[in-house]
């Protein structure tokens, strides 16, 4: 493949195919606002040295994780990576740049995540899992897509506490398909109302979607709702975050029909937000709808082990009408990190990095309520690894005040949804130390006394939010 730019005459032959007479021409259903965005502010032409020391002086702007306590989470989380990931995954056998298509060159990969999914089973209480997708909002969607069958029903009904960016993800898989989402509003708590998610469904829903624990970090009562959504014949996927299954009941004995999870937490750094793992498991009623591809054990002529591609569900390898996805690659890679990260830790291991989470969340999200001004939206509802503190002014302040304290505080939600601005997302991992909870709860006390009375704004949107829950 050629990496030699375009010449002008080559540009002009293209255009001329495409029927613009300019790139401008072509580019002009982007949004202006869009386009200047994405324009270097930098002089037209750089030396090589020049060029590398302006982006090391880009790049010096951002505070990595490791340099102030971070208290980020909001789907993406700082855990603690062992060293064993780093040193087995980046082995030259592991890093390749394509999937495991030929299986007599792949043995060892295929093992890996063959074990992986043995893992993914152990800890869901399914059957089967996937070898990975994207990450888990398209995790989500090719769930619900796994499930709808039935062409008389086109009906999603989604509790608000899933993540907001999976839900935007779902308008998008959906936009051009006969799929009706319908949303339903948490509790003032936090919670989703099994009543409320009842009254949501009728004879057209064939899927309900939760979430625990949610996006604001709140455990649900799952067998309450799983049994709600099977009175109405609709199947019920859970969202999940995979470390809380080490101490949570697993999605399988609880009611579910399908698990999804972002697996980004399981031996890999946040990286400024991606890559991510969209794990699926399932029952091996749904085995042949399973999006991707799934890894199999067998035996060779002479009744040696081997691993290979046993099912491929997509519609590169099968015909097209008979696909169940067009998902056309996974996250192989990030996988194989989660399968050293859970063989490194083992249940024992895992069950204990739980415990941390949600101790210390429960710890900082007492503390914190105390702080004049501040209380924790979901009040005395259960958590894990998250909770939503409401504060006296918009979040992102709090957040800004907090960052001159040397403290990364947490999401402010108003960037999800104007009416949670006074909401921040507060996230504790095993990572967090006793002391860096200390710093947070003097911190954030120093900050209620610098911050200036809540605007009538705010004020308005705090009560449009709560008349809506």
């Amino acid at each position: 493949m050629s990496y030699v730019q375009n010449t002008d005459r080559e540009r002009d032959a293209m255009l001329a195919t495409l029927g613009a007479g300019s790139l401008e021409e072509l580019l002009a259903p982007i949004p202006q606002k869009l386009r200047d965005r994405c324009q270097p502010q930098w002089p037209a032409a750089l030396t090589e040295m020049e060029l590398h020391d302006h982006f090391v002086a880009l790049a010096s702007r951002n505070a990595a994780a490791a340099e102030l306590p971070c208290f980020l989470g909001a789907g993406v989380y700082d855990h603690y990576v062992p060293a064993a990931v780093e040193h087995l995954a980046n082995r030259a056998e592991f890093v390749n740049s394509y999937t495991q298509y030929q299986p007599e060159a792949s043995q060892g990969y295929l093992q890996a995540l063959f074990e992986y999914q043995s893992f993914i089973c152990a800890l869901t209480g399914f059957d089967i899992a996937n070898a990975s997708l994207y990450d888990g909002a398209t995790a989500l969607a090719e769930a619900i897509l796994m499930v709808n069958t039935n062409r008389r029903r086109h009906r999603v009904v989604i509790s608000a506490g899933i993540h907001p960016e999976y839900r935007e993800v779902l308008v998008t898989y959906f936009h051009n398909i006969d799929i009706e989402i319908i949303e339903v509003a948490l509790q003032a708590d936090g919670s989703t109302s099994p009543d409320a998610l009842a009254a949501a469904m009728d004879e057209t829903t064939f899927a309900v979607a939760i979430q625990s624990p949610n996006f604001l970090g709140v455990i649900e009562e799952t067998a309450t709702l799983a049994n709600r959504a099977h009175g109405c014949d609709a199947k019920v996927i859970a969202v999940c975050d995979p470390i809380s299954l080490a101490t949570l009941t697993p999605p399988g004995e609880w009611g579910a029909d399908i698990a999804v999870m972002e697996g980004q937490c399981l031996g890999t750094p946040p990286y400024f937000g991606g890559p991510g793992l969209g794990i699926v498991a399932t029952g091996k009623a749904l085995l042949r709808r399973l999006p991707g591809r799934i890894v199999g054990r067998t035996k060779d002529l002479d009744g040696r082990t081997g691993y290979v591609l046993t099912l491929q569900t997509r519609e590169q390898h099968i015909r097209r009408e008979r696909a169940t996805s067009n998902i056309c690659t996974n996250q192989a890679y990030i996988a194989l990190r989660a399968a050293v990260y859970l063989a490194a830790l083992g249940p024992q291991g895992l069950q204990e990095v739980a415990n941390l989470c949600a101790q210390g969340c429960a710890s900082l999200a007492a503390r914190v309520a105390d702080v004049d001004g501040f209380s924790v939206y979901s009040g005395t509802q259960p958590v894990f690894k998250e909770f939503a503190l409401r504060c006296p002014t918009d979040a992102a302040e709090v957040a800004t005040a907090m960052r001159q304290h040397g403290i990364a505080a947490g999401v402010p939600l108003g960037r999800f949804d104007p009416a949670l601005r006074n909401l921040l997302l507060v996230a504790v991992t095993e990572r967090r130390t006793a002391e860096e909870l200390d710093r947070y709860v003097s911190a954030l006390r120093d900050v209620s006394g610098e911050l200036r009375p809540p605007s009538k704004t705010s004020e308005t949107a705090r009560e449009n939010l709560e008349q809506r829950a």
